[in-house]
């Protein structure tokens, strides 16, 4: 469920009527429900009622928007960090350090240094010569950095390849064959605390049986590492529930998922942590755009809109699907190409698709676009970083501007030796 629905013919956001959105703001412009944001949270920590210790960090590559972070901080979320500039948006957003854990495989010394010194709660290895250099750096500082190991199960999420990282292949985490050797090796590094296991294996999950498969080997990893003489009071077990995209889509509920980890972890007696991250932000956001030509095609008409490429990637990356709606719909519909305004031919939105028919001025949205639809935005083709709005009630606020082309080229320079 969202916050997100027609009264008296035109799309609202909660209390408040997208065209005064996009009249104060103007397109295209991503538009986030704080109560929709409320309610995902709330759902998916009462999904794990039955898991007796737990902490959820919220992904916040999913959507790293300062006021969406101190929305969920708010509802007592930690933050999964996969750079030292999600960690210093975590902070600035209110949430604890303690509650912060460090993911991804790219950690440089840099960064895992600055996370120390902030006193995060978590590091996640990805290898074990990252693990042999936090524990010199904690060590340095008179520290013992608590860490996971993070394992690759080798599951099939049977998700987009894209966005699949729990197979062998991938270059996230160590094999699970290998994990004891390793455990062996770094527990007793005098800078470390090695308390668990991680385990991530993909995203926009529709089934928890691969899940399952996962969980169940790492089971039976806790239990082979305790049997080694281990001590292991952390799992990590990532993220990945999807949303519905499209009306095809029937994910697994929180409710549902919480008890699979509840059944599968019974006897585990660890401490479980969650990264949930577009099954709380994906359905609490909007991308809205005005229709800009409605121009002839061979096929289907093509309706070019005001966004692009640039400001929602994920179909020219992923061949992903976004509702497209309008906001005040005419009540007929009709065949046609939605395609933007940067010149690729991959600027494509949805090809040969029924959809609400529209004209030149409309307004309408591309829906599921809160979670990887601003924080993968870029400037290509010199276009304007897209603004960001928040809504809360009646109420809505500006949290990311319009960063326009005069601003970014006032960041750039020309040496000297050209200026002549």
């Amino acid at each position: 469920m969202d916050h997100f629905a027609y009264r008296d013919g035109v799309l609202h956001v909660e209390d408040v009527p997208l065209p005064a959105i996009a009249e104060a703001v103007g397109t295209p412009v991503y538009v986030y429900s704080a109560g929709t944001l409320r309610r995902h949270a709330r759902v998916f920590k009462d999904g794990l009622a039955g898991v007796p210790r737990k902490h959820i960090a919220y992904a916040i590559k999913a959507n790293p928007n300062l006021a969406v972070l101190r929305v969920l901080a708010n509802e007592g979320y930690g933050a999964d960090v996969v750079s030292v500039g999600e960690m210093k948006r975590a902070l600035a957003a209110g949430i604890p350090a303690k509650d912060i854990v460090f993911s991804g495989v790219g950690k440089t010394r840099a960064e895992l240094s600055a996370a120390l010194d902030a006193g995060i709660g978590q590091f996640n290895l990805e290898l074990e010569e990252e693990g042999v250099v936090l524990a010199a750096l904690a060590a340095e500082r008179g520290l013992r950095a608590p860490a996971t190991l993070r394992v690759n199960p080798d599951v099939d999420a049977r998700t987009h390849a894209k966005i699949s990282t729990g197979r062998k292949e991938n270059k996230f985490g160590v094999p699970i064959d290998q994990a004891p050797a390793m455990f062996d090796r770094l527990a007793p590094l005098e800078g470390l605390d090695l308390r668990g296991i991680a385990t991530h294996i993909g995203s926009q999950l529709l089934d928890l049986s691969p899940l399952e498969a996962a969980y169940t080997r790492i089971g039976a990893l806790v239990a082979e590492l305790r049997g080694a003489g281990h001590r292991i009071t952390h799992v990590d077990l990532g993220g990945g529930l999807g949303v519905p995209y499209k009306a095809a889509d029937v994910p697994p509920s929180p409710a549902d998922y919480g008890a699979m980890v509840a059944r599968v972890t019974a006897d585990w007696d660890v401490e479980l942590m969650f990264e949930p991250g577009r099954v709380i932000a994906g359905n609490a956001g909007v991308l809205m755009t005005e229709v800009v030509w409605v121009k002839p095609g061979v096929l289907h008409p093509y309706v070019i809109v005001d966004a692009a490429m640039n400001d929602l990637a994920r179909v020219a990356l992923y061949d992903a699907w976004h509702d497209f709606q309008a906001v005040t719909p005419r009540g007929d519909h009709f065949t046609a190409n939605i395609a933007g305004p940067v010149c690729e031919t991959g600027d494509t939105f949805a090809m040969g698709r029924e959809v609400d028919r529209v004209e030149s001025g409309d307004l309408a949205v591309f829906r599921t676009a809160g979670a990887y639809g601003a924080t993968m935005a870029s400037t290509y083709n010199s276009r304007p970083l897209v603004p960001e709005v928040l809504v809360d009630g009646d109420r809505f606020a500006v949290v990311a501007d319009r960063v326009a082309a005069e601003a970014l080229i006032a960041a750039e320079r020309v040496p000297d030796w050209l200026a002549g």
